[in-house]
């Protein structure tokens, strides 16, 4: 159902760390310039943490606005709140997304089956196409393939959204899932060869910085040109491993407001990126042939 490069969109600031609407509407007409796929709205990216439920809702909705259906739009509406990311999701339909990622439940560590019953409930009640999260790096919460193949069997449950960085646990859930869920790349470092093995594109950080290049690796890896992938993505490598020196979207915010894309904010506990990593992550935009205008 969604394939290709979607990005993991940035939420431009001001200096005061409220959202600029106007970068936000030429941030979302550059990516539908440059062949983005898809947009996740609102994801961890997006600095959904930070945001208050109103905030975060509106944002969504100015993006759907933007987009103007030119290109689907997924909404971040996970919690570990099942009441509140049903609510969430809910908000999502009602405004028109396309789709839903909802992250594993975070923070409270619940065993397999409360991850199961989380998912279908919310699948159950809200009838809008949804996308497993899986990031147990930052969540604490590893949806094993075991409970996605029985998630899988729930018809609104489309896809999973794999940031493990583990291929092998990629082509498992390949195995047993079969045609029954998509499995997307949530790791840019590995995404082309996810894409080569099955997988149906990459929910990418990257992309926020070079959109047209990850629309054009994503594509020829869908097509099964390994060669044309990686003649594209290896200028891009750079980027795959310097934005993430320090906690994601702090790098990301940086290179984007050297872009133009707003001011160099994020909202607190996170801060803006330390001085020492500014020369690489310079050198990376470079190599990917981005431009600086700040």
């Amino acid at each position: 159902m969604f394939q290709g490069s979607m990005v993991a969109l940035i939420t431009p600031m001001t200096s005061t760390g409220e959202v600029d609407n106007e970068a936000l509407e030429a941030l979302v007409a550059f990516h539908i310039e440059s062949g983005t796929d898809v947009i996740v709205a609102m994801g961890t990216t997006g600095e959904s943490a930070t945001f208050s439920h109103k905030e975060h809702r509106k944002v969504v909705q100015q993006i759907i606005r933007y987009v103007n259906g030119k290109i689907p739009v997924i909404a971040g509406t996970g919690s570990n709140s099942t009441t509140e990311a049903l609510e969430m999701t809910q908000a999502a339909k009602d405004d028109g997304a396309d789709g839903a990622l909802l992250v594993s439940p975070y923070y409270n560590k619940p065993p397999q089956e409360g991850l199961y019953q989380h998912h279908k409930l919310i699948a159950d009640k809200v009838a809008i196409p949804q996308l497993l999260y899986n990031v147990p790096g930052r969540t604490a919460s590893d949806i094993a393939p075991e409970t996605v193949e029985r998630l899988s069997a729930i018809s609104n449950i489309v896809a999973i959204k794999e940031a493990t960085g583990n291929l092998d646990r990629a082509k498992d859930i390949m195995q047993r899932c079969g045609d029954s869920i998509d499995v997307i790349s949530g790791d840019d470092g590995i995404a082309m060869e996810m894409i080569l093995m099955g997988a149906k594109g990459n929910i990418s950080v990257t992309a926020n910085v070079a959109p047209a290049q990850m629309h054009q690796m994503c594509k020829a890896a869908l097509a099964g040109d390994r060669a044309t992938a990686e003649s594209i993505n290896a200028p891009l490598l750079g980027l795959h491993s310097k934005l993430f020196v320090e906690a994601n979207p702090i790098p990301v915010k940086w290179v984007m407001h050297k872009m133009g894309y707003g001011d160099n904010a994020v909202r607190l506990p996170l801060v803006t990126l330390a001085a020492q990593f500014h020369a690489d992550l310079s050198e990376a935009s470079t190599l990917a042939g981005v431009e600086f205008i700040n």
